[in-house]
């Protein structure tokens, strides 16, 4: 494995001038459910950078930095608030890129409550800036940068969502005896329902407040390296029922009005159609939420994000409770049995 010493001196070689100073301070920065390796380069004038790599040998974290850089130069071109892409290396997957600063939206929610009136004027900027996202981001878009598969669609929702769900939350970590072969029919009729959006604009895929920071006032985002084409209402979705966040439902409804009001200045937008929409990806998401955080605290050793598998089971709860009582019964039941065994432990 590489030492720190050797990923440091590979990022200021990278950037070269006068990042190749000895003087240039190289500091550790922790990550959140990935591997990858990241640092705070710290140039004697003053200037900032932050470096990322995926481990040695890691074929798809390779993959995965390179569409990094390739999206965010895309993005950041398309006028997005995504941080300048400054340098490359496509051997090792070393991607620098301008530092934002350590102050996150989450850390605002954490700090001040979600329904200040600053963290909600930084939720209102966010989904302003979200919707020219999503529609600037398709333009010129290429789906051979996407690393993983190029559009989000059924199969993502079946594989890494309703399936992950089932997989690590359900079976591998809660061990609960749960009628698969009919969870299996709904899971394809929820994925047949939620695949009619037009899925041709920008997706982040995991838009939320821990990937947005803010500087000066401003929101930036990041982690967009999983980006793809996707329906507008996932991301949205993505933010407003975020389990980090947890934004009372009033201020999610009043979110998703801005957003509507921003989105119909950049395109026709049937309002009505879109809330339906968004009440099936936002059920999506909320699965693919509770397969990621089961994954994360039991197989990858990360127990600071089992603390939000309650919060996102009540969301599901929620989110079910909106549509039509014959309907999911499975996934209903599912979601119970979650909840009293989770209370249990």
């Amino acid at each position: 494995m590489q030492s720190a010493h050797d990923f440091h001196a590979s990022a200021r070689c990278l950037l070269g001038g006068p990042w190749q100073d000895s003087r240039t301070q190289c500091a550790p920065l922790l990550p959140d459910g990935s591997l990858r390796r990241f640092c705070r380069l710290i140039c004697e004038d003053g200037a900032r950078a932050v470096a990322a790599a995926p481990p040695p040998g890691d074929a798809a974290g390779l993959r995965e930095a390179k569409a990094g850089w390739q999206i965010g130069r895309h993005l950041f071109a398309c006028g997005a608030p995504v941080p300048e892409p400054l340098a490359f290396d496509e051997a090792s997957g070393l991607l620098i890129c301008e530092d934002l600063g350590d102050v996150r939206l989450h850390d605002l929610v954490l700090r001040h409550g979600a329904d200040s009136a600053e963290v909600a004027a930084l939720y209102q900027q966010t989904v302003a800036e979200l919707a020219k996202m999503q529609v600037r981001g398709r333009e010129h878009f290429d789906p051979a940068w996407c690393w993983d598969t190029p559009r989000y669609d059924r199969r993502v929702m079946l594989e890494r969502e309703s399936g992950y769900f089932l997989r690590a939350l359900c079976r591998d970590l809660l061990w609960l005896d749960v009628d698969e072969a009919a969870s299996a029919r709904e899971f394809a009729a929820l994925a047949d329902s939620a695949a009619q959006a037009d899925a041709s604009f920008f997706l982040h895929r995991d838009f939320q407040s821990r990937n947005i920071m803010v500087l000066d006032g401003r929101v930036r985002f990041i982690d967009y390296q999983a980006g793809r084409l996707g329906p507008l209402a996932y991301d949205l979705a993505s933010l407003l029922i975020d389990p980090y966040a947890a934004l009372p439902q009033a201020m999610q409804n009043a979110l998703l009005e801005h957003y509507l009001d921003a989105l119909n200045a950049l395109l026709p937008c049937n309002r009505e159609q879109f809330r339906r929409e968004y009440l099936l990806l936002a059920v999506q998401r909320n699965l693919q939420i509770l397969g990621a955080f089961a994954f994360l605290s039991s197989q990858r050793g990360r127990p600071f994000f089992a603390q939000y598998i309650p919060p996102a089971l009540h969301s599901l709860r929620r989110l079910l409770a909106k549509l039509p009582p014959a309907e999911y019964a499975c996934l209903r039941a599912a979601t119970e049995q979650c909840l009293r065994s989770i209370s249990q432990h």
